[in-house]
């Protein structure tokens, strides 16, 4: 005797079945488009922490190039990710691959490129918040060293923390947080700020050579990498809140769900045309 659905059951079954034809055919790219804007928002993080104090927050150049233009190129992407994993000799671009003794592993080299090539689109720029610092502990400004390390310490976080390190500990760039054995300590570490170091990639940063910082500025940041020799400063950055799950984690959630709502339905389908 075979088994026969009566008629609420079987129009179940066909709303069932539609149900699962649309996820099946349009959830992938749901799926794709919310991966993608997952992997814009951590490349813009990246670029944030990391790129934004050299090429602008929006990629139109600061003291390195204009990122925000086409990329004539069959394979853009191959050509800006290992720009940005290698660095370019010669520049003052650093390699910012783990493999070239960056920091950034393969996944966030991927992310940053990816954030960087959407400028192609001419769409709106996605930019994230840059890191912000505070100094926890009063500073004394070093003896006849000109400049006030306070307000130094807030400019070395917006300018040098991202390749120096926030407490000088070295990151792409050299480890400034070390005893300066000169004369004048002082005129050393404000003419490389000023100048830049030349066979390395440290740019020039004196308006003067065309750079962003004012004498002021530079007398203030040496001021302040000059504090490390003494008393100890612990710059904190704001801390970052994680924001609601997106991509293929809600895509399981929400078919996991959907699975067991259809599994009642046709239960108690079920139960009712035994009932009957």
């Amino acid at each position: 005797m075979g088994f026969h659905l009566k008629q609420p059951a079987r129009l179940t079954v066909v709303l069932v079945t539609a149900i699962l034809i649309v996820l099946v055919l349009f959830a992938p790219a749901a799926a794709q488009e919310g991966d993608e804007t997952e992997l814009l928002e951590q490349g813009a993080q990246i670029y944030a922490d990391n790129c934004a104090v050299c090429h602008g927050e929006d990629g139109q150049g600061r003291i390195g190039a204009t990122l925000a233009k086409d990329w004539p190129s069959i394979r853009p992407d191959l050509r800006v990710r290992e720009t940005i994993e290698r660095g370019v000799s010669d520049t003052f671009m650093p390699a910012w691959g783990l493999n070239y003794g960056g920091p950034l592993d393969a996944q966030e080299l991927d992310a940053v490129t990816f954030y960087i090539l959407s400028w192609q689109s001419g769409g709106p720029i996605y930019i994230a918040p840059t890191p912000t610092f505070d100094t926890r502990i009063a500073l004394t400004p070093p003896p006849g060293v000109e400049g006030d390390p306070m307000r130094g310490s807030q400019l070395y976080a917006a300018n040098c923390a991202v390749c120096h390190g926030e407490q000088g500990e070295g990151r792409v760039g050299a480890n400034l947080a070390k005893p300066w054995p000169s004369v004048r300590p002082d005129l050393r570490v404000k003419a490389v700020i000023e100048n830049g170091a030349p066979g390395s990639v440290m740019p020039p940063w004196s308006q003067e050579q065309g750079g962003p910082l004012s004498d002021q500025d530079i007398n203030d940041i040496t001021a302040y990498v000059l504090t490390w020799s003494g008393a100890e400063t612990v710059p904190a950055t704001q801390e970052t809140s994680i924001g609601p799950l997106t991509g293929w984690p809600v895509w399981v959630i929400f078919i996991g769900a959907f699975v067991l709502i259809i599994i009642a339905i046709v239960y108690f389908s079920r139960q009712r045309n035994s009932e009957d």
